[in-house]
């Protein structure tokens, strides 16, 4: 039995035909890749080519020099975050702030997500919506002078309408470091949770209402509804949010911790984080590896906790992990 053998020219025909295929199939993406090309432009000169500057952190910088031209400096730049008696104070501060924050806006921005979702008239609710991300949009320098007027010691709003007419004494409010905790997590609540909330209201939104018609249909309640199948439906985007702002427990909102306040010295024990802390001391020093060994520590710390937490979301519920 003889067995065929293939020309040359045919067997060049298949290949020649998924070179065409390839081919067209690029052609065929180029408007698409065109209109990526400037995002991913961007990204690279605002994102990634800054990324060498990290050697900062390990260089005596000299301006003169350059970046790449100062010498080198070891780990002595991250000793300042370490070796100084407020490490524990401004540490202790930047992760337990951004603790409350996540739970305060995780359980605030559900419930109203819920309720702005539960209005049935569709104007009332673009206009609950649009007062209630108003505050986010607003500048934190802006949202510090309203504070100032209402928390002033002199002209204040608080002392002058409500404790004087109660026959109570005025509170130098910035001077007493107890209040101020609760000051600053009311105060970021109520600029940050409009963002949240409306993606929660976009989750909800997405909900299939067969769901909730089934849910009728058996005679639940709007209370179990919301907890059998709304609450449910909110986890993936609960994790989400949740590992991105894991991510970033070890920054802190510098006009937040710096401006609201007033920068005041007494306060110093329950505002000063990491961020104001090295501002201050870059202020004082003027030492810029510093600074950025504390971005350089921020930025690592970030990774590890949302790789670790995703880790665990991941091992309790494969679906809802990022990644």
């Amino acid at each position: 039995m003889t067995q065929s053998k293939r020309s040359p020219a045919a067997a060049a025909k298949p290949a020649a035909r998924s070179r065409q295929r390839r081919l067209y199939r690029l052609r065929r993406w180029i408007p698409a890749y065109l209109m990526m090309l400037p995002g991913l432009v961007y990204f690279l000169i605002n994102n990634y080519i800054p990324m060498t500057g990290l050697v900062v952190a390990f260089k005596k910088y000299n301006v003169r020099t350059g970046i790449y031209a100062s010498p080198w400096n070891g780990l002595h730049n991250f000793r300042f975050l370490f070796t100084t008696g407020d490490a524990v104070i401004i540490v202790r501060n930047t992760v337990l702030y951004n603790l409350a924050f996540i739970v305060v806006n995780m359980i605030l921005g559900i419930l109203l997500a819920i309720m702005i979702t539960e209005v049935k008239n569709k104007l009332a609710k673009k206009v609950y919506q649009s007062v209630i991300l108003f505050p986010f949009l607003i500048s934190i320098i802006i949202v510090s002078y309203i504070s100032f007027a209402f928390l002033s010691a002199d002209n204040g709003l608080i002392n002058r309408s409500l404790l004087e007419p109660l026959g109570k004494e005025s509170i130098s409010w910035y001077t007493e470091k107890k209040y101020w905790p609760f000051i600053l997590i009311f105060v970021n609540t109520w600029k940050t949770v409009g963002y949240s909330c409306l993606i929660y209201i976009a989750a909800i939104t997405g909900i299939d209402d067969s769901l909730y018609d089934a849910a009728k249909i058996d005679g639940a309640g709007k209370f179990q509804q919301i907890w059998k199948i709304t609450l449910p439906s909110l986890v993936p985007t609960i994790i989400t949010l949740g590992l991105l702002n894991v991510g970033r427990i070890f920054h802190a909102n510098f006009g937040l911790f710096y401006q609201v306040p007033m920068n005041s010295g007494s306060l110093f024990d329950v505002t000063n984080v990491i961020d104001t802390y090295v501002y201050r001391a870059l202020l004082k020093i003027g030492n810029i590896g510093m600074a950025s060994a504390a971005g350089f520590i921020q930025s690592v710390v970030g990774f590890v906790l949302v790789y670790l937490s995703n880790l665990i979301v991941r091992k309790l519920s494969p679906d809802d992990a990022m990644f």
